[in-house]
């Protein structure tokens, strides 16, 4: 008999278990102007693989870009719900769990906040998952499947914690300082 498990998945800060480390994944990205609001971004994998890969954004005509490539939100959530798709696949060839199909469905609210010193300032207000899976495998085995695939999520796991983000400026050529 066929089951069809749904479940409505909300991002929160988790508690971080000391573990043994297994490898480490690095990137590095470097973004340049080449149009109105259009940015083209090099990322390099540097661990656990290495390629590089270029993509463009843009910005549709309600931010003034011209729509000539996803936004940066949209390659967000391609990463977010790809990731979480990528590791119930593999979590489910390694547990033995075969599925006949599989479909998640991300939705995702941010809202734009008055800001004194800006426009606005950006607020994520919530992200809700849902994962549509066919399976003849016992409905605990999928749960468990789906708990493991989230940990090892690697975008979901960067969201449901706090995260530090350092930036500098390096103004016309100087030496770079904290902002």
């Amino acid at each position: 008999m066929n089951k069809r498990l749904r479940t409505a998945v909300s991002l929160r800060e988790e508690t971080r278990v000391e573990a043994k480390k297994i490898f480490d994944v690095i990137f590095e990205s470097e973004g340049v102007c080449v149009g109105k609001l259009r940015n083209e971004v090099t990322n390099s994998a540097r661990a656990p693989f290495q390629v590089t890969r270029m993509l463009a954004t843009d910005e549709g005509k309600f931010q003034g870009g011209e729509d000539t490539a996803p936004t940066p939100l949209e390659y967000f959530l391609t990463g977010l719900v790809g990731c979480l798709m990528t590791q119930i696949r593999v979590f489910a060839k390694q547990k033995k769990i075969g599925m006949s199909d599989l479909v998640v469905t991300c939705r995702a609210h941010w809202e734009a906040v008055s800001d004194p010193g800006a426009s606005y300032a950006a607020r994520p207000a919530g992200f809700e998952i849902d994962i549509a899976i066919q399976s003849d495998a016992p409905e605990d085995r999928v749960r468990a499947l789906i708990d493991a695939s989230r940990r090892g999520c690697f975008v979901e796991a960067t969201l449901a914690q706090k995260n530090d983000i350092r930036h500098t400026l390096r103004l016309n050529q100087g030496e770079a300082v904290a902002v």
